[in-house]
């Protein structure tokens, strides 16, 4: 059996993001934190696309209460987190709730404090982020440690994509992203829109692009998803669980974040920071 996870270190804040929708994101977000909590870690997963959360409905999970109770001061958000697969702990939003979609400082500082009493100590916070450029979405991205930019061999994926890094870079001075190609045929197949998004940030942005892997286009994931089972879990053999396992180990090999302790209040005080107000960690 595997080990109880352990929690060791500062917490790392990924943010997982994409520049449009359907190339991914949230099964990469699920499968990651399933990967890491499977090599011991402590994880927390987010679903921060506040107004059409999909991460418990992927998992098959039945959440009575959401962040949109923790928002209106109904309950803590230790009284949401639920079970997950492997030990991981989930944070559910709500779905078809457009006031969470648009928060405004108000609400988010009643998130942050949400988050500021959270007394789980992790080793990983994973936060799925809705796809686009929405103010939510780029305020989880300015917050987090790392931002790992979900994308596919697609023209408008590559395109939004692009868009995303540059208004993040724009707004808060990010100039490190972490790239994902997701559902490609091969290795040399998903080097090529990496390349493409290299070389236009290249020619028009000053910031660091680097290749975290690919995940090739398999069946198993749809079969997984209508299972409501994460894939590392439904389908262990499975070359994109292999995939999932490799992103996990470089994952872990990414600097520790300079400014981090062992639990949240990294991620708290970041959101808590003004746009344009956040530098590089």
């Amino acid at each position: 059996m595997r080990a109880a996870p352990r929690a060791a270190g500062p917490t790392r804040v990924i943010a997982v993001t994409s520049g449009k929708g359907g190339v991914g994101k949230t099964t990469v977000s699920i499968n990651l934190a399933c990967a890491l909590a499977r090599q011991e870690h402590s994880v927390m997963l987010l679903d921060a696309d506040l107004g059409l959360a999909n991460v418990g409905v992927l998992l098959g999970l039945c959440a009575s209460r959401t962040l949109a109770d923790v928002v209106d001061g109904q309950c803590e958000l230790a009284d949401i987190v639920l079970d997950g697969p492997d030990g991981v702990r989930v944070v559910p939003a709500a779905s078809g709730i457009q006031r969470l979609a648009e928060l405004d400082d108000f609400t988010r500082a009643g998130l942050i404090s949400a988050f500021s009493a959270l007394e789980a100590s992790i080793d990983y916070l994973i936060v799925d982020t809705a796809a686009g450029i929405a103010a939510n979405t780029l305020h989880f991205c300015d917050a987090a440690h790392e931002v790992l930019v979900v994308v596919c061999d697609d023209p408008a994926s590559i395109t939004d994509a692009y868009a995303t890094i540059k208004v993040l870079n724009q707004r808060s001075q990010r100039t490190r992203f972490r790239v994902l190609v997701n559902m490609a045929g091969d290795e040399q197949l998903a080097m090529r829109p990496y390349r493409r998004l290299l070389e236009v940030t290249t020619r028009y942005l000053d910031v660091s692009l680097d290749f975290a892997g690919w995940v090739p286009f398999d069946a198993d994931v749809r079969a997984a998803v209508r299972r409501r089972q994460a894939l590392v879990a439904a389908y262990p053999a499975s070359r994109t669980t292999q995939a999932f396992k490799n992103l996990a180990r470089t994952t872990d090999n990414w600097p520790t974040p300079r400014f981090a302790s062992g639990r949240v209040e990294f991620f708290v005080e970041r959101m808590a920071v003004p746009c344009g107000r956040v530098a590089n960690v």
